[in-house]
């Protein structure tokens, strides 16, 4: 789902230059990424100054009588409460076993401050879901057994856990104490809305556990939630633990490196910091960033109380994101891995459903359901459909029956490739079609999303946080993937996406992964393919990613195409053919990155020197 609004006039005189064709191949386009631990706390851009908690021996928030008596707040506190602060002594205790919290569906506090459709009448909405699960610690890390999306028997919220840290503070009394990012997800919906845990333990037990959620990626549903709960340390030897433990530290070690967003300037001073978010509300944005030559300029995690204090950890739903690097990039790795044209598969070969469908389906290919252009539709005005009635019955429905019968029910009104009608409902088909396409190749009990997972995702070095997405409700929430969305992410995810799409063109250590041609089409390195026009925008679509002209008519010396991701409520991810990649996540309705480009373009690195 997208809404484009175009960015402020650029008014800009550049040395005469052209762009050359780049070359599609093995070859990175940039210098190779460099690889460094991510720094605990990244400061918000345009501050040089790193706010830390009171020092450890006059902590005002979250004393060690507050969490071993459990006293309440009257509403959330300054987020930097909740983490190391700087001054902080090595643990004295390991944590290894189960943290369980107690009176979840009792206990906690819920405010309002977005309510669209009115949840928060629903009592169990304001509550967080039970609570019980398998931490293990190596040094002052504190890593989750599960980090990908936790399915609960809440009837609303799902879990996803992120790593933490553990410390030691004088005024404790000889307990360690603890935090850990987490997020709320929204059952069979993108929405994350992310918050951090903390509490005291020693060898045996634990203090209550104080939340609060004080920051979310969701148009429609925003508010605060916190509280303190009675809570239960089991101490166990998990089995493992030593596999999570380097798991994890390989996997830090692999990060691209992270600058705070106000070292882009340092690196490069003729850069104006200020173009980047002028056009997006600050509040409503979760993360943001530059990444180029190898550097990952880190920016956001404004909270409503204080910087989130792991930016680094922060879950960002994809939306849309996933019709491009899923969808997308599952078809062209099906199309490289088996050497024929995968885009001319027909759905009807792979789906069944269709053959009982409102429209027709015979001829549409692999390739037009990808590129929005099946023909079945009932209006071209831009994303009519998208916000129709019977896309909100898609949206709503659970099952894979649901789901499927309410995306066939569209008429036929022109041949397939021929007009481009944005449904989400169409990557879902896609979907399954490849899915069975992949069970006929290697046998009827592979995923298709593992299979990203296991040929995309891992080898590039996007974390186990990611291993999941939404599915239908079939078996437990483990049914059918969605495919159009329901990816979660942190920065260096996309950071590693982005740089294997944008430098690496599809290859990983000089093989190429992802089938070259498509790829090309995809980023607009090949000017016979540029896509199928969108009505309304000056846009074009191919492969499922979006791409807009930058001309000399807007004040550039030369004509050049960028790419783009574009996902609900406010999230861009701009890939430059220079390299650079530019993103924001946000969730105000706001899409405004024209003036990125035109300081990328003018102060960073060009794309119109030859």
């Amino acid at each position: 789902m997208v809404l484009m609004r175009s960015g402020s006039i650029i008014r800009l005189f550049f040395v005469l230059a052209s762009l050359a064709f780049l070359g599609f191949s093995c070859e990175a386009s940039t210098s190779t990424p460099s690889i460094a631990r991510v720094p605990t706390n990244i400061p918000e851009s345009g501050s040089r100054e790193s706010r830390s908690a009171d020092s450890v021996s006059h902590r005002l928030l979250l004393t060690y009588n507050d969490l071993m008596n459990g006293n309440s707040s009257s509403s959330p506190i300054d987020n930097q409460a909740l983490t190391m602060p700087e001054d902080a002594s090595f643990p004295e205790h390991i944590f290894e076993g189960r943290l369980e919290l107690l009176g979840e569906a009792e206990s906690g506090n819920f405010l309002p401050i977005v309510d669209v459709y009115d949840y928060s009448d629903d009592y169990e909405r304001a509550h967080i879901p039970e609570f019980d699960y398998e931490f293990v610690q190596d040094g002052i890390d504190l890593i989750p057994l599960h980090r990908g999306l936790i399915i609960t028997n809440h009837p609303y919220w799902n879990y996803i856990l992120g790593p933490g840290r553990v410390w030691q503070e004088v005024g404790d009394l000889g307990y360690s104490r603890g935090s850990f990012p987490f997020a709320l997800v929204e059952k069979n919906a993108n929405c994350t809305h992310n918050g951090v845990m903390t509490f005291l333990f020693n060898d045996s037990e634990v203090s209550h556990v104080y939340y609060q959620i004080t920051q979310e990626t969701c148009p429609y549903f925003k508010g605060n939630f916190w509280g303190i709960l009675k809570a239960s340390y089991i101490v166990e030897n998990i089995p493992g633990a030593f596999a999570v433990m380097q798991n994890y530290s390989q996997e830090i070690s692999k990060r691209i490196t992270v600058k705070p967003f106000y070292a882009l300037k340092d690196d490069y001073p003729e850069v104006n910091l200020k173009p980047f978010t002028s056009g997006i509300t600050k509040k409503e944005i979760t993360a943001y960033g530059v990444i180029y030559n190898g550097v990952h300029y880190l920016g956001g995690g404004v909270t409503r109380f204080g910087e989130y204090p792991y930016l680094e950890s922060m879950r960002m739903p994809s939306y849309s994101l996933a019709k491009s690097i899923f969808a997308g990039g599952v078809l062209m790795r099906l199309a490289q891995k088996y050497g024929e044209d995968v885009s001319d598969l027909l759905i009807a070969d792979y789906v069944r459903e269709v053959a009982n469908a409102s429209g027709n389906w015979r001829n549409v290919t692999f390739g037009n359901a990808l590129d929005m252009a099946t023909g079945n539709y009932e209006s071209t005005f831009f994303e009519h459909d998208e916000h129709s009635d019977l896309m909100d019955n898609y949206f709503i429905a659970e099952t894979y029956t649901g789901k499927m019968d309410l995306a066939l029910r569209w008429e036929n009104k022109a041949p397939p490739g021929s007009i481009w009608v944005y449904h989400t409902s169409d990557t879902f088909i896609l979907t399954q079609a490849m899915q069975a396409y992949l069970q006929k190749r290697e046998g009827k009990n592979v995923d298709i999303f593992h299979f990203f997972v296991d040929e995309v995702l891992k080898p590039i070095g996007v974390g186990p946080g990611a291993y999941t997405l939404l599915r239908t409700k079939e078996n437990d929430w483990h049914g059918h993937p969605l495919g159009g969305y329901g990816l979660f992410l942190i920065p260096d995810d996309l950071a590693k996406i982005t740089t294997f799409l944008n430098v690496y063109n599809g290859c990983i250590g000089g093989e190429q992964i992802l089938d070259p041609d498509l790829l090309a089409a995809s980023m607009q390195h090949n000017p016979g393919d540029r896509g199928l026009d969108t009505d309304g925008y000056d846009f074009k679509y191919n492969n499922g990613f979006w791409a807009h002209q930058f001309t000399t008519k807007d004040g550039f010396l030369c004509d050049f195409w960028v790419p783009f991701m574009s996902g609900y409520g406010g999230i861009v991810v701009v890939m430059l053919p220079n390299g650079a990649t530019f993103y924001y996540f946000s969730d105000n309705n706001e899409y405004d990155w024209y003036d990125a480009v035109a300081e990328i373009e003018t102060n960073l690195s060009s794309n119109c020197v030859p």
